[in-house]
């Protein structure tokens, strides 16, 4: 028989081994490039026992795609094994995900009897590290970043006994013969074995020191600084920033309930007030800071241990500087035995952000980390183990009763999207430029990269071209259709432009409009294959046409779409400037809602009254002012008209201080007009001119911002209400960014089904350009294969 999936690193040939042992079973099981392969002999009654209990008691991390089987004749073998890993032929396994620490292990670590207690880097088939230390398949240890470290003579034993929990744990070790911890001061060398912090100032260290001391009871957090981890531990209590080695990469961590350590970490990374992620001990330590119902207690205590987006609770015990005016928290459990034993030793909730300075990758190399983080963090716990592969914390919240990715990376990826239709030829997809991903794909495997960062500078770029080249390895993929964003200036179109250029191996290009790839993704993520209405608002797209789209509805399958309506598209003074300072849109919003000129007095005008004069007039037609029909930029006006923001520091700040805003018992809404003709056009400025008369009245901005929101889920289904008519067509796909709006996707989701309407909504990929990836993939084969069909 033979076992496709994610069948490797996971327990699944000792557990195949202990199953035939226990039914009395003779033969083999093995792992080779398709997966785990195996040969069974034994009355037939055991046998079909044996079949039934492949699937239904597989080991918890397996991912069984599919089992085929087939009859053979015995050849006599009384007794079971496991073969050799066999290399050689294209691969077609799966690759798992980077697992959080087991149950069994957490005991483990937890008791002063066993070998590993107090160990960071206990592990087993069940749990650990996997994606991030794979340099190749098969998944065996020489392939791994373990590949250096010899095991001792117990884990040994354990590796080899197939009753043993560890029994081809590739990974597996213990303090003998596995990876050590190390605290360094801010300039690289170790800290001293004993003797206290410096209340201020930099920590030094002595280059001289000698290697870690693993003494002390690392659960207690006990103070001696000859530990690593009791050391790290008293640089969190003392307020001081600490670079902390993870999984993938290198994260920076403070206490999350001190004003003066939140505050110093922000300015240090030049990250003035983007949310920080805040980790905990455990479910019930999250449930003192948020509001944490069934679904998301699942999704925070899951082996996948993604951050988590919950409502924060008023009072909660956390910093200002953590996450300021934000009425939400990411909340995340810790997922390696380092994390338990570090923030039990520190005894209070960590920040733990992404070890770079804005705009950056994640650090994951050791010297790079030490060169790039030494201006930043006051020392640094590491470690031995190298990290092949960054992978920053993966985000997720719950929506409609499911689980709704917004960042796929540590813990999902590798793992395929599987699709409806297969990939007739092998597809790379370069995704877009924000939140970038790319994707590989054969077969009905979609494999969507972990989240690479926005794609705007050498080193996200560096980040983006070698995870492309591992995934190819791991995968055995080599592209024949490339697909890419039409616009011109990402640099992951410029990527996609060389590779056809370089002329090494013939590849078609396929240029896939951004708003069809978004909803192409949502269709992909729902195994649908169109058509329906696709709602895609976001921040902008390059259109058609050349203009800047982002307000569109579309009517899509997977191989094409026509626009069939979309906001009616005003300038953007200034161009890109107009994104980070949402007032520029205002004024052109103003312009289109007063085309006489705006009321005066208006408080946008009067806090922006050295330029707005000069910004009005370019809102009134110049080169320097392209049109757009995104619906961000709607929600940035309506931010700043309303006084919530002027000028942004991260993407999507104006809108998501909006919505916070928003009274949620507030069921009044504003009214666009819908402009008939085809493609329909929606007059967004409407919306910016009740608000206005709105603030003329006195009303208050909880109630503006309110009535905003219900005008966007109304003008929405409007939109789609009229196209139904004109196409017959009920089932409609939500994406874009935009859609990460809690308030809107609610209530949006909600008015379409009462209309009777099918609503799709992202799940497994982000709607956001995370899953834009994923979306050319399925579109570039659609093309491909309409085309092979036409020409035959």
């Amino acid at each position: 028989m033979r076992v496709e999936g994610t069948v490797q690193g996971v327990g699944f040939r000792p557990f195949v081994y202990s199953l035939a042992s226990r039914l009395g079973l003779g033969g083999v099981v093995g792992n080779d490039v398709d997966g785990v392969f195996a040969e069974v002999e034994g009355p037939p009654s055991a046998v079909r026992k044996f079949l039934l209990a492949l699937e239904s008691e597989a080991p918890p991390l397996a991912r069984i795609e599919r089992i085929t089987a087939k009859d053979i004749q015995p050849n006599g073998c009384d007794s079971f094994s496991i073969a050799p890993s066999q290399a050689g032929g294209q691969r077609r396994t799966l690759v798992s995900a980077d697992s959080a620490t087991c149950a069994d292990c957490l005991a483990e670590l937890a008791d002063p009897a066993d070998r590993r207690f107090g160990y960071p880097f206990i592990n087993c088939t069940n749990c650990g590290p996997r994606f991030t230390i794979i340099r190749d398949v098969p998944y065996d240890r020489p392939l791994t970043t373990m590949a250096g470290f010899t095991m001792c003579g117990q884990c040994a034993a354990e590796y080899h006994d197939p009753a043993d929990r560890r029994f081809h744990a590739q990974p597996t070790c213990c303090p003998a013969c596995g990876p050590t911890l190390r605290l360094l001061g801010a300039d690289g060398a170790a800290l001293p074995d004993d003797g206290p912090l410096p209340d201020d100032g930099p920590l030094r260290g002595d280059p001289l020191a000698g290697g870690p001391l693993l003494g002390g009871d690392p659960l207690a957090g006990g103070p001696l600084l000859g530990d690593p981890l009791a050391g790290a531990a008293e640089v969190l209590r003392r307020g001081r920033v600490l670079a902390l080695k993870g999984l993938g990469g290198y994260h920076l961590a403070v206490d999350a309930s001190s004003e003066t350590a939140a505050a110093t970490l922000r300015g240090r990374k030049h990250r003035e007030d983007k949310p920080f992620a805040v980790m905990v001990a455990d479910v019930a330590a999250a449930r003192l800071l948020c509001e944490v119902d069934e679904a998301a207690a699942g999704l925070l205590a899951s082996a996948r241990r993604p951050i988590v987006l919950l409502p924060r609770l008023a009072g909660a015990p956390i910093a200002a500087s953590v996450a300021p005016g934000n009425r939400q928290l990411g909340i995340m459990l810790p997922y390696t035995p380092l994390h338990q034993l570090l923030i039990r030793a520190a005894a209070c909730p960590l920040v733990l952000t992404s070890g770079n300075i804005s705009d950056e990758p994640i650090a994951y190399e050791d010297d790079d980390a030490l060169a790039r983080l030494g201006g930043i963090a006051d020392a640094f716990l590491t470690h031995d183990r190298p990290i092949h592969i960054r992978a920053d914390d993966s985000v997720v919240r719950a929506l409609r009763g499911q689980e709704t990715v917004l960042r796929r990376s540590r813990g999902y990826a590798p793992e395929p999207v599987r699709v409806r239709a297969a990939f007739g030829r092998p597809v790379l997809a370069c995704g877009a430029e924000l939140k970038s991903t790319f994707c590989l794909a054969k077969g009905n495997h979609a494999f969507v990269s972990q989240h690479i960062g926005d794609l705007e500078n050498a080193e996200t770029l560096r980040s983006f071209t070698e995870g492309i080249e591992h995934f190819k390895r791991l995968f055995d993929i080599e592209p024949e259709v490339v697909a890419h964003d039409l616009h011109p200036e990402y640099l992951s179109t410029k990527y996609a432009l060389d590779l056809a250029d370089e002329g090494r191996r013939a590849v078609d290009l396929v240029g896939v409009q951004h708003h069809h790839a978004h909803i192409a993704s949502c269709l992909a993520d729902n195994g649908e294959d169109g058509p329906v209405i696709g709602v895609a608002f976001d921040g902008t797209g390059y259109g058609s046409d050349g203009s800047i789209w982002g307000g569109e509805f579309l009517v899509a399958d997977l191989a094409g779409f026509v626009r069939g309506g979309h906001l009616v598209p005003v300038p953007m003074p200034g161009g890109a400037a107009a994104i980070r300072q949402p007032w520029r849109m205002a004024a052109a919003y103003l312009q289109a809602a007063y085309p006489g000129g705006a009321p005066g007095g208006l408080d946008v005008a009067v806090r922006n009254e050295r330029l707005w004069a000069n910004v009005v007039t370019l809102a009134r037609g110049s080169v320097h002012a392209p049109l757009t029909s995104s619906a961000g930029r709607l929600f940035d006006a309506a931010a700043a008209v309303l006084g919530v923001r002027d000028a942004v520091n991260y993407e999507g700040q104006a809108a998501i201080e909006l919505e916070q805003l928003a009274d949620a018992g507030e069921t009044g809404a504003y009214r666009a007009a819908i402009e008939p003709g085809e493609p329909f056009r929606v007059r967004g400025a409407d919306l910016i001119r009740a608000i206005v008369e709105d603030l003329g009245k006195g009303t208050g901005p909880e109630i503006i911002a309110a009535r905003f929101h219900n005008a966007v889920i109304s003008l929405i289904a409007d939109g789609c209400l009229l196209l139904r008519e004109r196409h017959g067509l009920a089932t409609v796909a939500l994406s874009g960014g935009v859609f990460q709006n809690l308030v809107l996707a609610h209530g949006v989701a909600d008015r379409l089904t009462t209309r009777g309407f099918r609503v799709l909504m992202h799940s497994r990929v982000p709607c956001n350009d995370g899953g834009i990836s994923l979306g050319q993939a399925v579109v570039a084969a659609a093309v491909a294969a309409t085309a092979r069909s036409q020409s035959g």
